[in-house]
Parts: C-alpha cells; structure tokens; sequence
C-alpha cells in the first residue's frame, strides 16, 4: 500500500511538472513530506483554471465547475472522493493540512468570472482577480507548509500571488488573443485608445507595448508590497512565496523585450530561474 501511494504520488509530481513547470519548481523546495500537498494544490488550480479553455460554451464550463465544487463538498463531508486524480490528491491535502474550504471555494469563484466573455471594466477589477485566483493558492500553499494565522506571510503569499497572475495575464496577451479573450480592463484599453477588438488584429497595435508597461508597473508595486512582508515571514513559508521570484525573473524579460509581448523570448522560461530560486530559498533574502 505505502508503495502504491509513493507511485501515485510520483505520477502526480510528473503531472504537475508537466502542466505548471514553474510552480512545480518553488513546490521542490519544500520539505518533501509537505509536497504532495502542494503539488495537489497546483493540479487542482489547473483544473479549474483550463475550464475556459476547455470548453465551447461557457455553460459547459459553468457544468464543469459545478463537478468540481461537488467534488470538493464531498472530501469535507468526509465522503470518498470521485475517481480522478487531481480529487483525491485534493482529498489527501485536505485530510492532512485542513485546508480551508471557503479559500478552495473562492478558488473556484475566481475561476468562474473566466467564463464571462466581458473583460474587467477597471483596473481594480483584474486586481481583485489576480489576488482571489494566485494569491489565495498561495495562502493555501501556506496552509500545507505549516504556516497558520501569520499575518505577514499571508499578506506577502497575496501580493506576491498577485504579481506572478499579473505578470502570467501580460505574457498571456497572445494567446488569449488567438482564442479572441480579452483580460485587459476596459478602462486601460480606452486610456491607450485601444479596444478589445485591437488585440485581435494580426498585426499588434502601437500602443500595446505601453499598455503591457502599465500592467507590469502594477505587477511591481504587488511584488514590493511583498518583499515588506517577507521580511517577518518564517523561512517555512518561502516555497510559497518563491512565486515572487518568478514573477521577478519573467517582468525583468519583459523589460529586455521593450514590453512587446508578441516577442518570442517573452513566451520562454528565464535562463537560471532555477539558481534564481535556489538562492533565495537558501538565503531567505528577498
């Protein structure tokens, strides 16, 4: 039985790397009895959030997440959960590290606006997305690493969480341009006398660089705010936290690429993330 747990957890690790590579690599500097949880965390996050993507019509993603919230009142009632995966993965988590359940749920919420074909009016609006979908995996990623009612930790996981979606959603840009999806608030789209339409053409418009400066303007001041609370937060958090340093590494390539988003190397990986995260995680300083 113990090895059958060590396969599936192996499986579930190799999913993981697979769908979120970035996330996988803060989760490895996590004690190891502490990252299954967090890798059922990622994979679930995946799921909820590829709802979109999966889907013709957004009732259909409307059932699909439907699946998910019964699955998840289903591990609280103590039931078994269903045959997938990700479920029961999440089951375990959930048995283990009591995590919260209106974090989960709000998980599941935040998702959900992704179904609506309107973009976001205001800034504030993409802003409250981007801390209620990042930064609440990352108080939940708290919860698995042992960090419990640490206001400077969760207050760090939700800045740095906002900042890595932020900087995710400008890199994004393209690819929800293809599937003709606009995250961008209308009110940022107007000050550069853009509309939605705009991202759609084949060739990108002007202003779409300043656009995506404002945007990571934004993911900066998130990762600021982080880095004041990191330094009351106990090293155990940092896994989670390491989430900042991505974000860091991907805004810095943006910056290189004049915030032209259509640029391919914006799309890849920062060489060194790896040693970039390393050293953070063996130093503890931000």
């Amino acid at each position: 039985m113990a090895g059958e747990r060590r396969s599936e957890g192996g499986e579930l690790a190799a999913r993981v790397r697979r769908i979120d590579p970035d996330r996988y690599l803060t989760a490895l500097f996590a004690p190891p009895e502490r990252r299954p949880g967090l890798f059922a965390l990622i994979a679930f996050n995946y799921e909820i959030a590829r709802v979109r993507e999966a889907v013709t019509e957004p009732i259909l993603g409307q059932i699909r997440l439907q699946w998910w919230r019964e699955a998840v009142e289903k591990i609280y009632a103590g039931s078994p959960p269903p045959p997938h995966e990700t479920a029961m993965a999440l089951a375990a988590a959930v048995a283990e590290h009591r995590l919260d359940r209106d974090a989960l749920e709000g998980l599941m919420d935040a998702r959900e606006t992704d179904l609506s074909p309107t973009p976001p009016e205001r800034l504030e609006d993409l802003i409250a997305y981007a801390s209620t979908s990042a930064g609440t995996l990352l108080e939940l990623m708290l919860q698995v690493l042992g960090v419990e009612r640490d206001a400077a930790a969760e207050d760090a996981a939700r800045a740095a969480g906002t900042a890595y979606a932020l900087t995710g959603l400008i890199r994004s840009i393209p690819f929800h341009a293809r599937a003709r999806r606009v995250y961008i608030p209308q009110s940022l789209l107007a000050e550069h006398g853009l509309s939605a339409e705009d991202l759609f053409e084949a060739k990108p418009p002007d202003a779409l660089p300043a656009m995506a400066r404002e945007l990571a303007r934004l993911a900066r001041l998130h990762l600021d705010e982080a880095r004041e609370e990191m330094a009351h937060t106990p090293r155990r958090a940092i896994p989670a936290l390491l989430s900042a340093t991505v974000a860091e590494a991907y805004l810095k390539r943006l910056r290189r690429a004049k915030y032209d988003v259509f640029d391919p190397a914006v799309g890849e990986r920062p060489p060194g993330l790896v040693w970039r995260l390393a050293a953070k995680a063996w130093t503890g300083r931000w």
